[in-house]
Protein backbone atom coordinates (compact mmCIF):
# COMPACT_ATOMS: atom_id res chain seq x y z
CA UNK A 1 0.00 0.00 0.00
CA UNK A 2 3.07 2.29 0.26
CA UNK A 3 2.88 2.94 -3.71
CA UNK A 4 -0.71 4.14 -3.53
CA UNK A 5 -2.39 7.65 -3.30
CA UNK A 6 -6.00 8.54 -3.01
CA UNK A 7 -7.49 11.84 -3.91
CA UNK A 8 -9.81 14.29 -4.81
CA UNK A 9 -10.00 17.82 -6.52
CA UNK A 10 -12.33 19.88 -4.76
CA UNK A 11 -13.37 23.32 -6.01
CA UNK A 12 -16.04 25.81 -6.57
CA UNK A 13 -18.08 25.51 -9.74
CA UNK A 14 -16.49 26.44 -13.00
CA UNK A 15 -12.81 26.31 -11.65
CA UNK A 16 -11.63 23.89 -14.00
CA UNK A 17 -11.64 20.66 -11.93
CA UNK A 18 -12.63 18.40 -15.18
CA UNK A 19 -9.85 20.20 -17.33
CA UNK A 20 -7.33 19.47 -14.56
CA UNK A 21 -8.19 15.28 -14.98
CA UNK A 22 -8.37 15.64 -18.15
CA UNK A 23 -4.60 16.52 -18.00
CA UNK A 24 -3.27 13.87 -15.16
CA UNK A 25 -5.25 11.44 -17.88
CA UNK A 26 -2.75 12.77 -20.26
CA UNK A 27 0.08 13.11 -18.36
CA UNK A 28 0.07 9.26 -16.59
CA UNK A 29 -0.85 7.75 -19.67
CA UNK A 30 -4.38 6.39 -18.82
CA UNK A 31 -6.04 7.87 -21.88
CA UNK A 32 -4.57 7.52 -25.21
CA UNK A 33 -4.04 11.15 -26.93
CA UNK A 34 -6.07 9.63 -30.14
CA UNK A 35 -9.05 8.95 -27.74
CA UNK A 36 -8.71 12.21 -25.40
CA UNK A 37 -11.86 14.12 -25.09
CA UNK A 38 -12.68 17.21 -23.50
CA UNK A 39 -14.51 16.59 -19.42
CA UNK A 40 -13.61 12.95 -20.29
CA UNK A 41 -14.33 11.75 -16.40
CA UNK A 42 -18.14 13.43 -17.19
CA UNK A 43 -19.92 10.69 -18.36
CA UNK A 44 -23.45 12.15 -18.93
CA UNK A 45 -24.38 14.25 -21.86
CA UNK A 46 -26.37 16.49 -19.58
CA UNK A 47 -22.64 17.31 -17.57
CA UNK A 48 -21.10 18.26 -21.06
CA UNK A 49 -24.18 20.25 -21.99
CA UNK A 50 -24.00 22.41 -18.63
CA UNK A 51 -20.27 22.01 -18.65
CA UNK A 52 -20.61 21.05 -15.30
CA UNK A 53 -19.76 17.79 -12.91
CA UNK A 54 -22.94 16.33 -11.63
CA UNK A 55 -21.42 12.60 -10.39
CA UNK A 56 -18.13 12.04 -9.02
CA UNK A 57 -15.79 10.09 -11.02
CA UNK A 58 -13.17 7.97 -10.13
CA UNK A 59 -10.42 6.83 -12.00
CA UNK A 60 -7.12 4.41 -11.60
CA UNK A 61 -3.83 6.42 -12.91
CA UNK A 62 -0.22 4.65 -12.99
CA UNK A 63 2.88 6.96 -12.48
CA UNK A 64 6.39 6.71 -12.36
CA UNK A 65 8.28 8.93 -10.55
CA UNK A 66 12.04 8.57 -9.33
CA UNK A 67 11.92 5.36 -10.59
CA UNK A 68 9.09 3.73 -8.61
CA UNK A 69 5.41 2.89 -10.08
CA UNK A 70 2.77 4.59 -8.17
CA UNK A 71 -1.37 4.03 -8.40
CA UNK A 72 -2.96 7.29 -7.82
CA UNK A 73 -6.87 6.70 -7.39
CA UNK A 74 -8.63 10.45 -8.11
CA UNK A 75 -12.00 11.09 -7.44
CA UNK A 76 -13.40 14.53 -9.25
CA UNK A 77 -16.00 15.85 -7.88
CA UNK A 78 -18.90 18.38 -8.47
CA UNK A 79 -18.39 22.21 -7.88
CA UNK A 80 -22.21 22.98 -7.09
CA UNK A 81 -23.47 23.33 -3.17
CA UNK A 82 -26.35 21.16 -4.28
CA UNK A 83 -24.10 18.03 -4.84
CA UNK A 84 -22.14 18.76 -1.49
CA UNK A 85 -23.29 15.22 -0.30
CA UNK A 86 -21.56 13.57 -3.50
CA UNK A 87 -18.22 15.47 -2.23
CA UNK A 88 -18.94 13.81 1.42
CA UNK A 89 -18.79 10.15 0.41
CA UNK A 90 -15.73 11.01 -1.70
CA UNK A 91 -13.47 12.68 0.87
CA UNK A 92 -14.45 9.55 2.88
CA UNK A 93 -12.78 7.67 0.39
CA UNK A 94 -9.27 8.99 0.05
CA UNK A 95 -6.75 10.58 1.82
CA UNK A 96 -5.52 13.96 0.14
CA UNK A 97 -7.46 16.73 -1.72
CA UNK A 98 -6.19 19.42 -4.17
CA UNK A 99 -7.95 22.50 -3.73
CA UNK A 100 -8.42 24.27 -6.76
CA UNK A 101 -9.18 27.74 -7.37
CA UNK A 102 -9.87 29.76 -10.17
CA UNK A 103 -7.04 32.27 -10.89
CA UNK A 104 -9.95 34.84 -12.82
CA UNK A 105 -12.26 34.73 -9.61
CA UNK A 106 -10.35 33.88 -6.82
CA UNK A 107 -11.65 32.40 -3.71
CA UNK A 108 -15.51 31.61 -4.10
CA UNK A 109 -18.33 30.44 -2.14
CA UNK A 110 -18.24 26.77 -2.15
CA UNK A 111 -14.25 27.09 -2.17
CA UNK A 112 -14.32 27.83 1.95
CA UNK A 113 -17.48 25.36 2.03
CA UNK A 114 -15.51 22.61 0.43
CA UNK A 115 -12.31 23.23 2.59
CA UNK A 116 -14.32 22.64 5.77
CA UNK A 117 -15.56 19.75 4.61
CA UNK A 118 -11.85 18.28 3.78
CA UNK A 119 -10.90 19.39 6.86
CA UNK A 120 -13.36 17.74 8.86
CA UNK A 121 -12.55 14.31 7.21
CA UNK A 122 -8.88 14.89 8.33
CA UNK A 123 -7.43 15.17 4.94
CA UNK A 124 -3.84 16.59 3.47
CA UNK A 125 -4.87 19.58 1.46
CA UNK A 126 -2.38 20.88 -1.53
CA UNK A 127 -4.02 24.35 -2.68
CA UNK A 128 -3.73 24.72 -6.67
CA UNK A 129 -4.77 28.71 -8.94
CA UNK A 130 -5.56 27.46 -12.50
CA UNK A 131 -5.87 29.19 -15.63
CA UNK A 132 -2.29 31.27 -14.94
CA UNK A 133 -2.10 30.94 -18.97
CA UNK A 134 -4.18 33.73 -18.94
CA UNK A 135 -1.71 36.26 -17.68
CA UNK A 136 -3.55 37.54 -14.97
CA UNK A 137 -2.48 40.79 -13.12
CA UNK A 138 -4.62 39.68 -10.03
CA UNK A 139 -2.37 36.02 -9.70
CA UNK A 140 -0.54 37.53 -7.05
CA UNK A 141 -3.23 38.91 -4.58
CA UNK A 142 -5.08 35.45 -5.46
CA UNK A 143 -2.08 32.91 -4.19
CA UNK A 144 -1.68 35.09 -1.25
CA UNK A 145 -5.17 34.92 -0.17
CA UNK A 146 -5.28 31.07 -1.13
CA UNK A 147 -1.61 30.84 1.22
CA UNK A 148 -3.87 32.54 4.16
CA UNK A 149 -7.06 30.64 3.74
CA UNK A 150 -4.38 26.83 3.85
CA UNK A 151 -2.51 28.48 6.25
CA UNK A 152 0.81 27.92 4.35
CA UNK A 153 3.68 29.64 2.92
CA UNK A 154 2.59 31.43 -0.73
CA UNK A 155 5.52 28.97 -2.42
CA UNK A 156 3.15 25.85 -1.43
CA UNK A 157 0.54 27.21 -3.55
CA UNK A 158 0.96 25.37 -6.79
CA UNK A 159 0.21 27.82 -10.28
CA UNK A 160 -1.41 25.79 -13.05
CA UNK A 161 -3.42 25.94 -16.35
CA UNK A 162 -5.23 22.71 -16.68
CA UNK A 163 -5.45 24.38 -20.35
CA UNK A 164 -1.86 24.06 -21.40
CA UNK A 165 -0.71 21.10 -18.46
CA UNK A 166 1.70 24.33 -17.01
CA UNK A 167 2.38 22.93 -13.70
CA UNK A 168 0.48 20.11 -13.39
CA UNK A 169 3.09 17.95 -13.51
CA UNK A 170 4.39 19.58 -10.44
CA UNK A 171 1.37 19.36 -8.57
CA UNK A 172 0.83 15.59 -9.19
CA UNK A 173 4.52 15.15 -7.57
CA UNK A 174 3.49 16.61 -4.76
CA UNK A 175 0.34 14.95 -4.48
CA UNK A 176 2.65 11.56 -4.42
CA UNK A 177 4.85 13.24 -2.35
CA UNK A 178 2.74 15.36 0.30
CA UNK A 179 -0.95 13.05 0.28
CA UNK A 180 -0.04 9.90 2.78
CA UNK A 181 -0.75 6.20 1.59
CA UNK A 182 -3.71 4.48 2.86
CA UNK A 183 -4.00 3.14 6.29
CA UNK A 184 -4.41 -0.45 6.94
CA UNK A 185 -8.03 -0.33 8.78
CA UNK A 186 -8.72 -2.12 11.63
CA UNK A 187 -10.81 -5.31 11.98
CA UNK A 188 -10.58 -9.19 13.02
CA UNK A 189 -8.91 -9.79 9.70
CA UNK A 190 -12.15 -9.61 7.85
CA UNK A 191 -12.31 -8.22 4.54
CA UNK A 192 -14.12 -4.83 4.63
CA UNK A 193 -14.93 -2.51 1.88
CA UNK A 194 -17.03 1.03 1.95
CA UNK A 195 -19.90 1.54 -0.84
CA UNK A 196 -19.32 5.16 -1.81
CA UNK A 197 -21.27 4.92 -5.01
CA UNK A 198 -23.75 2.51 -7.66
CA UNK A 199 -25.01 2.04 -10.24
CA UNK A 200 -27.05 -0.31 -12.18
CA UNK A 201 -25.98 -2.77 -15.33
CA UNK A 202 -28.42 -4.92 -16.64
CA UNK A 203 -26.11 -7.99 -17.05
CA UNK A 204 -24.13 -7.70 -13.96
CA UNK A 205 -26.74 -6.61 -11.53
CA UNK A 206 -25.53 -3.57 -9.24
CA UNK A 207 -22.38 -2.15 -9.16
CA UNK A 208 -21.17 -1.36 -6.01
CA UNK A 209 -17.91 1.19 -5.87
CA UNK A 210 -15.75 0.62 -2.95
CA UNK A 211 -12.63 1.67 -0.87
CA UNK A 212 -11.54 -1.10 0.65
CA UNK A 213 -10.29 -0.76 4.37
CA UNK A 214 -9.27 -3.72 5.45
CA UNK A 215 -8.23 -7.17 3.59
CA UNK A 216 -8.76 -8.64 0.23
CA UNK A 217 -11.83 -9.40 -2.25
CA UNK A 218 -11.40 -12.34 -5.01
CA UNK A 219 -14.05 -12.98 -7.72
CA UNK A 220 -16.55 -15.86 -6.94
CA UNK A 221 -15.91 -15.04 -3.05
CA UNK A 222 -19.30 -15.10 -1.21
CA UNK A 223 -19.66 -11.98 0.92
CA UNK A 224 -22.69 -9.89 2.67
CA UNK A 225 -23.87 -6.33 3.21
CA UNK A 226 -24.57 -5.39 6.82
CA UNK A 227 -27.99 -2.92 6.00
CA UNK A 228 -29.42 -5.28 4.10
CA UNK A 229 -28.39 -8.72 5.41
CA UNK A 230 -28.32 -9.72 1.17
CA UNK A 231 -25.62 -12.39 0.77
CA UNK A 232 -23.80 -12.46 -2.99
CA UNK A 233 -21.11 -14.56 -4.57
CA UNK A 234 -19.02 -11.87 -6.32
CA UNK A 235 -19.76 -11.68 -9.84
CA UNK A 236 -16.83 -9.30 -10.87
CA UNK A 237 -14.57 -6.62 -9.66
CA UNK A 238 -12.33 -4.15 -11.04
CA UNK A 239 -11.17 -1.02 -11.33
CA UNK A 240 -12.09 2.65 -13.19
CA UNK A 241 -9.20 2.84 -16.20
CA UNK A 242 -11.85 5.03 -16.60
CA UNK A 243 -13.71 2.40 -18.04
CA UNK A 244 -14.44 -0.74 -15.72
CA UNK A 245 -11.31 -3.37 -15.88
CA UNK A 246 -11.74 -6.13 -14.02
CA UNK A 247 -8.91 -7.93 -12.21
CA UNK A 248 -8.77 -11.11 -10.09
CA UNK A 249 -8.69 -9.57 -6.49
CA UNK A 250 -8.76 -5.78 -4.91
CA UNK A 251 -6.82 -5.01 -1.68
CA UNK A 252 -6.88 -2.64 1.56
CA UNK A 253 -6.32 0.87 0.00
CA UNK A 254 -8.01 0.15 -3.23
CA UNK A 255 -11.08 1.34 -4.82
CA UNK A 256 -12.25 -0.14 -7.52
CA UNK A 257 -16.25 -1.69 -8.13
CA UNK A 258 -17.69 -5.18 -6.89
CA UNK A 259 -20.51 -6.52 -9.27
CA UNK A 260 -23.01 -7.86 -7.37
CA UNK A 261 -25.46 -9.47 -9.77
CA UNK A 262 -28.53 -8.31 -7.59
CA UNK A 263 -31.66 -6.76 -9.03
CA UNK A 264 -33.24 -5.52 -6.46
CA UNK A 265 -31.89 -1.42 -5.44
CA UNK A 266 -32.84 -1.83 -1.89
CA UNK A 267 -30.31 -4.41 -1.09
CA UNK A 268 -27.72 -1.75 -1.87
CA UNK A 269 -27.11 1.36 0.14
CA UNK A 270 -24.65 3.73 0.08
CA UNK A 271 -22.84 4.23 3.10
CA UNK A 272 -23.15 0.15 3.75
CA UNK A 273 -20.02 -2.60 4.39
CA UNK A 274 -19.85 -5.37 2.30
CA UNK A 275 -17.79 -7.95 4.21
CA UNK A 276 -16.01 -11.48 3.77
CA UNK A 277 -16.69 -12.51 7.35
CA UNK A 278 -19.19 -10.53 9.22
CA UNK A 279 -18.18 -12.85 12.56
CA UNK A 280 -17.91 -10.16 15.60
CA UNK A 281 -17.19 -7.85 12.81
CA UNK A 282 -18.69 -4.17 12.89
CA UNK A 283 -19.33 -2.30 9.61
CA UNK A 284 -17.43 0.80 8.88
CA UNK A 285 -18.97 4.05 9.37
CA UNK A 286 -20.76 4.95 6.85
CA UNK A 287 -22.46 8.60 5.91
CA UNK A 288 -24.74 11.29 6.92
CA UNK A 289 -27.69 11.09 5.68
CA UNK A 290 -28.62 13.78 3.37
CA UNK A 291 -31.35 16.23 4.71
CA UNK A 292 -34.04 17.04 1.57
CA UNK A 293 -34.91 21.01 1.30
CA UNK A 294 -37.12 21.02 -1.44
CA UNK A 295 -40.26 18.47 -1.78
CA UNK A 296 -41.71 18.26 -5.50
CA UNK A 297 -44.16 16.12 -6.44
CA UNK A 298 -43.25 14.00 -9.84
CA UNK A 299 -47.15 12.64 -12.01
CA UNK A 300 -46.83 10.17 -14.80
CA UNK A 301 -48.05 12.13 -18.17
CA UNK A 302 -48.31 10.65 -21.87
CA UNK A 303 -47.54 7.64 -22.00
CA UNK A 304 -45.83 6.78 -19.09
CA UNK A 305 -47.07 4.49 -16.46
CA UNK A 306 -47.06 4.94 -12.75
CA UNK A 307 -45.13 1.89 -12.69
CA UNK A 308 -42.21 3.12 -15.15
CA UNK A 309 -41.79 6.10 -13.41
CA UNK A 310 -41.17 4.00 -10.02
CA UNK A 311 -38.60 1.94 -11.77
CA UNK A 312 -36.88 5.34 -13.28
CA UNK A 313 -36.49 6.59 -9.76
CA UNK A 314 -35.06 3.36 -8.35
CA UNK A 315 -33.05 3.45 -11.01
CA UNK A 316 -31.61 6.89 -10.37
CA UNK A 317 -31.14 6.32 -6.86
CA UNK A 318 -28.82 3.84 -7.68
CA UNK A 319 -26.57 6.42 -8.50
CA UNK A 320 -27.59 9.44 -6.85
CA UNK A 321 -27.70 8.68 -2.87
CA UNK A 322 -29.18 12.20 -2.18
CA UNK A 323 -32.65 11.03 -3.75
CA UNK A 324 -35.57 10.62 -1.71
CA UNK A 325 -39.22 9.56 -3.10
CA UNK A 326 -42.26 8.35 -1.63
CA UNK A 327 -45.68 7.88 -2.86
CA UNK A 328 -48.11 10.62 -3.67
CA UNK A 329 -51.92 10.77 -4.94
CA UNK A 330 -53.67 13.63 -6.39
CA UNK A 331 -57.55 13.78 -7.28
CA UNK A 332 -56.33 15.50 -10.78
CA UNK A 333 -53.55 13.75 -11.93
CA UNK A 334 -53.86 11.08 -9.99
CA UNK A 335 -51.11 8.83 -8.14
CA UNK A 336 -47.32 10.05 -8.46
CA UNK A 337 -44.33 10.29 -6.42
CA UNK A 338 -43.42 12.79 -3.83
CA UNK A 339 -39.62 13.40 -4.41
CA UNK A 340 -36.88 14.78 -1.68
CA UNK A 341 -34.03 17.00 -3.44
CA UNK A 342 -30.81 18.91 -1.76
CA UNK A 343 -31.76 22.21 -4.05
CA UNK A 344 -33.61 23.53 -7.09
CA UNK A 345 -30.24 22.44 -9.42
CA UNK A 346 -30.47 18.90 -7.77
CA UNK A 347 -34.44 18.84 -9.16
CA UNK A 348 -33.44 20.43 -12.91
CA UNK A 349 -31.06 17.83 -13.17
CA UNK A 350 -33.52 14.67 -11.74
CA UNK A 351 -36.03 16.03 -13.59
CA UNK A 352 -33.58 15.96 -17.08
CA UNK A 353 -32.22 12.44 -16.58
CA UNK A 354 -35.44 11.20 -16.08
CA UNK A 355 -36.68 12.79 -19.18
CA UNK A 356 -33.39 11.30 -21.28
CA UNK A 357 -32.40 7.75 -19.39
CA UNK A 358 -35.72 6.37 -19.09
CA UNK A 359 -37.77 8.34 -21.48
CA UNK A 360 -40.52 9.34 -19.46
CA UNK A 361 -42.95 12.12 -19.06
CA UNK A 362 -44.25 13.61 -16.10
CA UNK A 363 -45.89 16.64 -14.57
CA UNK A 364 -44.51 18.37 -11.63
CA UNK A 365 -46.24 20.27 -8.42
CA UNK A 366 -45.08 23.37 -6.97
CA UNK A 367 -41.72 23.51 -4.96
CA UNK A 368 -42.33 22.96 -1.23
CA UNK A 369 -41.10 22.53 1.59
CA UNK A 370 -41.02 20.74 5.50
CA UNK A 371 -42.59 22.97 8.30
CA UNK A 372 -42.94 22.08 11.49
CA UNK A 373 -46.17 23.05 13.19
CA UNK A 374 -47.88 23.06 16.69
CA UNK A 375 -51.77 23.24 16.26
CA UNK A 376 -54.49 22.44 19.22
CA UNK A 377 -51.63 20.57 21.82
CA UNK A 378 -50.03 18.57 18.79
CA UNK A 379 -46.77 19.19 16.94
CA UNK A 380 -46.46 17.44 13.84
CA UNK A 381 -44.28 18.31 10.37
CA UNK A 382 -45.83 19.17 7.29
CA UNK A 383 -44.58 17.87 3.66
CA UNK A 384 -47.74 18.47 1.95
CA UNK A 385 -49.14 21.77 1.41
CA UNK A 386 -52.68 20.08 1.26
CA UNK A 387 -52.07 19.18 5.05
CA UNK A 388 -51.25 22.20 6.38
CA UNK A 389 -54.21 23.71 8.69
CA UNK A 390 -55.99 26.94 8.56
CA UNK A 391 -54.71 28.99 11.50
CA UNK A 392 -51.79 26.69 13.23
CA UNK A 393 -50.76 28.21 16.97
CA UNK A 394 -47.01 28.07 15.84
CA UNK A 395 -45.17 27.21 13.04
CA UNK A 396 -41.52 26.87 12.79
CA UNK A 397 -39.65 26.96 8.74
CA UNK A 398 -35.85 25.66 7.96
CA UNK A 399 -33.40 28.19 8.15
CA UNK A 400 -29.74 28.21 6.18
CA UNK A 401 -26.91 30.18 7.05
CA UNK A 402 -25.54 32.18 3.75
CA UNK A 403 -21.86 32.74 2.58
CA UNK A 404 -21.84 35.25 -0.03
CA UNK A 405 -18.76 36.53 -1.59
CA UNK A 406 -19.02 39.66 -3.55
CA UNK A 407 -16.72 41.92 -5.01
CA UNK A 408 -17.16 45.28 -3.03
CA UNK A 409 -18.65 47.28 -5.87
CA UNK A 410 -21.63 45.13 -6.05
CA UNK A 411 -22.55 45.09 -2.10
CA UNK A 412 -24.78 47.92 -2.04
CA UNK A 413 -26.98 45.80 -4.90
CA UNK A 414 -26.52 42.37 -2.81
CA UNK A 415 -27.65 44.25 0.43
CA UNK A 416 -30.43 45.70 -1.45
CA UNK A 417 -32.03 42.25 -1.71
CA UNK A 418 -33.29 42.43 1.67
CA UNK A 419 -36.28 44.32 -0.35
CA UNK A 420 -36.91 41.06 -2.26
CA UNK A 421 -35.64 38.34 -0.11
CA UNK A 422 -36.16 37.92 3.67
CA UNK A 423 -32.68 37.24 4.48
CA UNK A 424 -30.98 39.23 7.67
CA UNK A 425 -26.85 40.30 7.18
CA UNK A 426 -25.37 38.73 10.28
CA UNK A 427 -21.48 39.51 9.57
CA UNK A 428 -19.45 41.54 6.24
CA UNK A 429 -15.90 40.67 6.89
CA UNK A 430 -12.40 40.74 3.96
CA UNK A 431 -11.73 37.79 2.17
CA UNK A 432 -8.72 38.90 -0.43
CA UNK A 433 -10.18 40.77 -3.06
CA UNK A 434 -14.28 40.23 -2.06
CA UNK A 435 -16.45 40.59 1.13
CA UNK A 436 -18.08 37.75 2.63
CA UNK A 437 -21.27 38.34 3.94
CA UNK A 438 -23.31 35.97 6.26
CA UNK A 439 -26.44 35.28 6.47
CA UNK A 440 -29.50 33.94 7.92
CA UNK A 441 -32.21 33.26 5.28
CA UNK A 442 -35.40 31.14 5.61
CA UNK A 443 -34.98 27.75 2.68
CA UNK A 444 -38.29 29.00 1.38
CA UNK A 445 -36.56 31.78 0.05
CA UNK A 446 -34.07 30.11 -1.61
CA UNK A 447 -36.65 28.54 -3.99
CA UNK A 448 -37.24 31.56 -5.31
CA UNK A 449 -34.81 31.87 -7.52
CA UNK A 450 -32.38 33.73 -5.26
CA UNK A 451 -29.42 32.41 -7.36
CA UNK A 452 -30.82 34.12 -10.37
CA UNK A 453 -31.65 37.30 -8.62
CA UNK A 454 -27.77 37.01 -6.84
CA UNK A 455 -26.52 36.44 -10.33
CA UNK A 456 -28.14 39.54 -11.84
CA UNK A 457 -27.53 42.08 -9.19
CA UNK A 458 -23.89 41.20 -9.19
CA UNK A 459 -23.50 40.70 -13.14
CA UNK A 460 -22.28 37.05 -12.44
CA UNK A 461 -19.79 37.87 -9.78
CA UNK A 462 -21.29 37.08 -6.94
CA UNK A 463 -21.54 33.34 -5.53
CA UNK A 464 -22.81 31.92 -2.56
CA UNK A 465 -23.41 28.43 -0.61
CA UNK A 466 -25.50 27.54 1.96
CA UNK A 467 -26.54 25.06 5.12
CA UNK A 468 -29.01 24.18 7.05
CA UNK A 469 -29.21 26.33 10.17
CA UNK A 470 -32.35 25.51 12.33
CA UNK A 471 -35.27 26.40 12.61
CA UNK A 472 -37.30 30.06 12.74
CA UNK A 473 -40.79 30.87 13.40
CA UNK A 474 -42.75 31.33 10.37
CA UNK A 475 -45.59 33.91 9.31
CA UNK A 476 -47.30 32.13 5.91
CA UNK A 477 -50.40 30.68 5.11
CA UNK A 478 -51.88 28.31 3.17
CA UNK A 479 -52.78 29.23 0.04
CA UNK A 480 -55.68 27.38 -1.76
CA UNK A 481 -57.03 27.79 -5.37
CA UNK A 482 -60.86 26.89 -5.97
CA UNK A 483 -62.52 27.08 -9.36
CA UNK A 484 -66.12 27.04 -9.09
CA UNK A 485 -65.83 26.64 -5.40
CA UNK A 486 -63.89 23.11 -6.02
CA UNK A 487 -60.31 22.87 -4.29
CA UNK A 488 -57.70 22.12 -6.88
CA UNK A 489 -55.24 20.62 -4.31
CA UNK A 490 -52.09 20.01 -7.12
CA UNK A 491 -52.22 24.26 -6.93
CA UNK A 492 -52.03 24.51 -3.02
CA UNK A 493 -48.90 26.07 -2.02
CA UNK A 494 -47.52 27.82 1.54
CA UNK A 495 -47.01 31.17 1.19
CA UNK A 496 -45.07 34.01 2.97
CA UNK A 497 -48.27 36.02 4.54
CA UNK A 498 -47.12 39.02 2.98
CA UNK A 499 -46.78 37.22 -0.43
CA UNK A 500 -49.85 35.40 -0.25
CA UNK A 501 -52.40 38.08 -1.61
CA UNK A 502 -49.94 38.84 -4.75
CA UNK A 503 -49.13 34.96 -5.38
CA UNK A 504 -53.23 34.52 -5.27
CA UNK A 505 -54.20 37.27 -7.63
CA UNK A 506 -51.13 36.43 -10.15
CA UNK A 507 -52.34 32.56 -10.37
CA UNK A 508 -56.00 33.36 -10.55
CA UNK A 509 -55.66 36.09 -13.49
CA UNK A 510 -53.14 33.52 -15.13
CA UNK A 511 -56.36 30.50 -14.85
CA UNK A 512 -58.51 32.67 -16.37
CA UNK A 513 -55.73 33.22 -19.60
CA UNK A 514 -55.71 29.45 -19.69
CA UNK A 515 -59.17 27.64 -19.33
CA UNK A 516 -61.80 27.43 -22.09
CA UNK A 517 -65.47 28.65 -21.62
CA UNK A 518 -68.00 26.64 -20.92
CA UNK A 519 -71.56 26.61 -20.94
CA UNK A 520 -72.07 27.90 -17.35
CA UNK A 521 -69.50 30.62 -15.99
CA UNK A 522 -66.70 29.71 -13.72
CA UNK A 523 -65.64 31.10 -10.72
CA UNK A 524 -61.67 31.23 -9.90
CA UNK A 525 -60.57 32.20 -6.63
CA UNK A 526 -57.87 32.12 -4.28
CA UNK A 527 -58.36 31.45 -0.81
CA UNK A 528 -55.91 32.28 2.32
CA UNK A 529 -57.35 30.92 6.09
CA UNK A 530 -60.58 30.71 4.80
CA UNK A 531 -60.77 34.40 3.24
CA UNK A 532 -61.02 34.80 -0.45
CA UNK A 533 -58.37 37.27 -1.32
CA UNK A 534 -58.36 37.44 -4.92
CA UNK A 535 -61.11 36.56 -7.74
CA UNK A 536 -61.62 36.30 -11.47
CA UNK A 537 -64.53 35.21 -13.22
CA UNK A 538 -64.74 33.37 -16.80
CA UNK A 539 -67.97 34.43 -18.12
CA UNK A 540 -70.14 31.70 -20.05
CA UNK A 541 -70.27 30.96 -23.82
CA UNK A 542 -73.62 32.98 -24.96
CA UNK A 543 -75.93 31.46 -27.49
CA UNK A 544 -78.67 33.25 -29.45
CA UNK A 545 -81.49 31.44 -28.64
CA UNK A 546 -84.07 33.85 -30.70
CA UNK A 547 -82.21 34.06 -33.26
CA UNK A 548 -85.16 32.09 -34.91
CA UNK A 549 -87.47 34.72 -33.89
CA UNK A 550 -88.75 36.79 -36.89
CA UNK A 551 -90.54 40.06 -35.36
CA UNK A 552 -93.64 39.41 -33.12
CA UNK A 553 -93.94 40.15 -29.26
CA UNK A 554 -90.90 41.04 -27.24
CA UNK A 555 -92.48 38.66 -24.53
CA UNK A 556 -91.67 35.78 -26.49
CA UNK A 557 -88.22 36.48 -26.30
CA UNK A 558 -88.11 37.13 -22.94
CA UNK A 559 -89.53 33.70 -21.88
CA UNK A 560 -86.64 31.90 -24.10
CA UNK A 561 -83.88 34.07 -22.46
CA UNK A 562 -85.44 33.22 -18.96
CA UNK A 563 -85.38 29.58 -19.90
CA UNK A 564 -81.99 29.57 -21.27
CA UNK A 565 -80.55 31.43 -17.93
CA UNK A 566 -82.49 29.04 -15.66
CA UNK A 567 -80.69 25.93 -17.31
CA UNK A 568 -77.49 27.59 -17.33
CA UNK A 569 -78.36 27.93 -13.43
CA UNK A 570 -78.94 24.29 -13.45
CA UNK A 571 -75.89 23.16 -15.54
CA UNK A 572 -73.80 25.61 -12.97
CA UNK A 573 -75.52 23.58 -9.58
CA UNK A 574 -73.92 20.43 -11.03
CA UNK A 575 -70.86 21.54 -13.25
CA UNK A 576 -67.43 20.49 -12.20
CA UNK A 577 -63.54 21.54 -14.20
CA UNK A 578 -61.12 19.30 -15.05
CA UNK A 579 -57.79 20.40 -15.45
CA UNK A 580 -56.16 18.87 -18.26
CA UNK A 581 -52.24 17.99 -18.54
CA UNK A 582 -51.89 21.15 -20.45
CA UNK A 583 -52.65 23.34 -18.10
CA UNK A 584 -51.18 22.21 -15.75
CA UNK A 585 -47.93 22.03 -17.00
CA UNK A 586 -48.95 25.95 -17.86
CA UNK A 587 -49.71 26.87 -14.40
CA UNK A 588 -46.75 25.03 -13.13
CA UNK A 589 -44.40 27.01 -15.28
CA UNK A 590 -42.14 29.86 -13.38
Amino acid sequence: MENIRNFVIIAHIDSGKSTLADRLLEITGTVEARNMRPQYLDKMELERERGITIKMAPVRMRYENDKQEYILNLIDTPGHSDFSYEVSRALAAVEGAVLLVDGTKGIQAQTLSNLRAARRAGLKIIGAVNKIDLNLPQLPRIIKAVAELLEVPEEEIFKVSAKTCEGVKELLKAVIEKVPSPMVGESDGSALSLIFDSLYDDHKGILAFVRVFSGEFRNGEEVSLFASEAKFKIKELGFFIPEFKSAAKMSSGEIGYIATGLKEPALVKIGDTIAKEKNNTRPLTGYREPTQVVFISFYPDGATKFEELQRGLERLRLTDAALHFEPDANDALGRGFKVGFLGQLHFEITASRLRREFNLEFLTSFPSIAYRIFDRGKEMVIKQPQDFPDKPDKVWQPMIKLEILVPQAYLSSVVNLKNIFDFEIQEIKNMGDNLLIIARMPLAELIRDFDDKLKSVSSGYASFSYELDGEAEAEVERLEILIVHDVVAALTRIVARKDVEREGRATVERLKELLPKQQFSQALQARAEGRIIARETIPAMKKDVTGYLYGGDRSRKMKLWKKQQRGKEKLKGMARVELSPEVFREILKK
